[in-house]
């Protein structure tokens, strides 16, 4: 991996964001909306990646799934659009463009790697999330998160920002994210959760686990609900919330860039029970997540492990 990666990753994330600012202004049938926005952000991120990195193979949400990837030592994890739902929504904000590189390391086992550079573009929002640094590779500081402002800063057509995956009905992908909205998670600064000291903890707006509802209430959290998971790790990142807990079940795409950024920013990124998150694998189902500051993962693993065994 070169410097240049993170660059990459930064740019074409915000490259196919502005794309789809453009594409959503103009309104339309949100399906019809929704399908073109997937394969205009698909059809650029997949052609600029075989045009700038034509050694490397893609894995996007968009595309079929090419068996390469297995035994290769680059590989590129879109997500074009994350959060499908949202951005056919009028002001709407949480939707995302999630581009982030796996790279095989020195062993020869399939999916013995990780990733090594990612960013979360999020649109409506203006700003990019990346692992971008001043030449440095990912370093565990949240300087290595650049919050990049978008050159497009209106509040187009429809405005709002995103979180993860072609979303189904009562699915993960499903958000507030409207500006002064309902479910939108407050800042830290005077809010609620940072008042009474209590932990804070982003959930899917309408599929919340249960079992994440009994870690609220076992360590008396605050739950807020939000959209997709490009939009939650950029809560946690930004400091909105503590931590975000999800057992639904998504796919790599979904988390690749976000934990990249995460990792990146020196948050902590696992399974729900501690175990490293691993990507390029051969079954590209992710059945769970843990994003949160480092000061709150003990108290919310051990949570897990008393609401898990509790069941």
């Amino acid at each position: 991996m070169t410097g240049d990666d993170h660059a990459l990753a930064r740019d074409l994330a915000e490259q196919a964001g502005r794309r789809l600012i453009g594409l959503r202004a103009h309104g339309g049938d949100p399906d019809v909306l929704r399908k073109a926005g997937d394969r205009l952000s698909h059809e650029f991120l997949t052609a600029e990646l075989a045009a700038r990195r034509p050694g490397d193979v893609v894995l996007s949400e968009e595309g079929a799934d090419n068996p390469a990837r297995l035994s290769a030592r680059r590989v590129w994890i879109v997500d074009p659009l994350d959060g499908t739902r949202e951005f056919g929504e009028p002001g709407r904000t949480d939707w995302a463009v999630h581009v982030a590189l796996w790279e095989r390391n020195d062993a020869t086992g399939p999916g013995d790697g990780d990733l090594t550079a990612g960013a979360v573009a999020l649109p409506a929002q203006g700003k990019v999330l990346s692992t971008a640094t001043a030449g440095q590779r990912q370093q565990c500081s949240i300087d290595a998160a650049i919050t990049t402002p978008m050159f497009h800063r209106g509040r187009e057509g429809a405005p709002d920002d995103g979180d993860g995956g072609t979303a189904e009905p009562g699915g993960e992908g499903e958000a507030p994210g409207r500006a002064g909205g309902e479910g939108e998670a407050p800042g830290r600064a005077g809010g609620e959760g940072e008042a009474s000291g209590r932990i804070r903890i982003v959930v899917s707006r309408t599929r919340a686990p249960q079992f994440v509802r009994n870690i609220s209430d076992l360590i008396d959290a605050e739950l807020v609900p939000l959209g997709s998971a490009g939009a939650k790790v950029a809560a946690v990142v930004g400091g909105e919330v503590d931590a975000y807990v999800h057992g639904g079940g998504f796919y790599e795409w979904d988390t690749a860039a976000p934990v990249a950024v995460a990792r990146a920013a020196g948050f902590h990124a696992s399974r729900i029970d501690g175990s490293a998150l691993v990507y390029n694998q051969a079954d590209l189902l992710m059945p769970d997540i843990l994003v949160c500051r480092p000061a709150v993962a003990g108290v919310v693993l051990q949570a897990i492990r008393e609401v898990t065994n509790a069941s």
